[in-house]
């Protein structure tokens, strides 16, 4: 299964990520990456938040104002089974990056405003599965530029 890269996005903290061409990507995440709350985001198991543009375009269908980068997610992917990735699963983002999905990503109430009727719980794996965001480890860094290819290697 195959799929590419729509956009990165890195912050300073907080939401919304702003869109970069390229980045490097180290075992600490994305290069000019920062979260805001170190219980809930980041650290070695959360280094990495992907999220489809499959799903972002369907809830802006929906009628909700959210775009790529504004759920606070690093990397934005389209083209794979987003409800056949879960934790153990291993993608390879462009040539040299790989990640391990090891959770899925809570919804966060900053990001209630991405949400015409303000219920952010639309991106919750319990309330909705498989269309959260997916935390991930860095196993092997490297570079990444926006329109690489993602491809889903195996399940641990």
């Amino acid at each position: 299964m195959q799929g590419y890269i729509t956009q990165l996005s890195v912050s300073d903290g907080g939401v919304p990520k702003l869109a970069v061409p390229s980045a490097a990507v180290t075992t600490e995440g994305l290069e000019g990456d920062r979260q805001d709350n170190l219980t809930y985001h980041g650290g070695p198991d959360r280094t990495v938040c992907l999220w489809s543009q499959d799903i972002i375009d369907q809830l802006h269908a929906e009628g909700h104002p959210i775009t790529a980068g504004s759920a606070g997610e690093n990397v934005t992917i389209r083209g794979l089974d987003w409800g056949a990735i879960a934790p153990g699963t291993q993608l390879s983002l462009g040539n040299d990056v790989v990640v391990e999905i090891t959770d899925y990503a809570a919804p966060c109430r900053k990001n209630m405003r991405w949400f015409s009727d303000r219920k952010f719980g639309r991106m919750s794996q319990k309330q909705f599965p498989g269309q959260s965001r997916l935390y991930a480890r860095v196993i092997s860094p490297g570079t990444l530029q926006s329109g690489a290819t993602v491809v889903l290697n195996q399940r641990k």
